[in-house]
């Protein structure tokens, strides 16, 4: 780990509108005692809000990655990520799609839009924990984000 990354907290943003799946993913991040912060929003309007800093998002700190569902209300996590991947401000963000979906239309549609990690969400806590450790070792200590801008 590089000394920036000790230095400040890793940002999180994750879209997801399930509290069971909210809880897990905020758990398991905890568990690996990782100096972090993770922002939760719950539909695809809100996340697109929070990325372009706009209302009351107005002051929240850019996300270092994102953590993305694709089955969201209001606006769908395929509009989200090809939102992020065409706005030349918010591109740079690493996506990880985080989702249910083991669907190779899916899968093929998400790299295609640019994400940048396609995760199937395990139902088992024990292989959630280890997705979750699996994602914060590689993003956090092997990958060199890119820096805020």
């Amino acid at each position: 780990m590089n000394n920036e990354s000790i230095l400040r907290p890793i940002e999180i943003l994750l879209v997801e509108d399930n509290p069971g799946d909210i809880r897990l993913t905020t758990e398991a991040l905890k568990e690996q005692k990782m100096y972090n912060g993770l922002n939760v929003v719950t539909d695809g309007v809100e996340a697109m809000a929070y990325l372009r800093k706009e209302g009351r998002y107005s002051k929240v700190t850019r996300p270092d990655l994102i953590l993305l569902d694709l089955n969201l209300p209001k606006k769908d996590g395929r509009e989200v990520l090809k939102e992020i991947k065409t706005d030349d401000n918010l591109k740079s963000i690493p996506v990880v799609v985080l989702t249910v979906s083991k669907s190779e239309e899916d899968i093929l549609k998400s790299y295609n839009l640019h994400a940048n990690c396609y995760i199937t969400k395990p139902v088992d806590l024990t292989q959630f924990l280890k997705v979750a450790k699996s994602v914060q070792e590689f993003w956090f200590t092997m990958v060199k984000l890119p820096p805020k801008s």
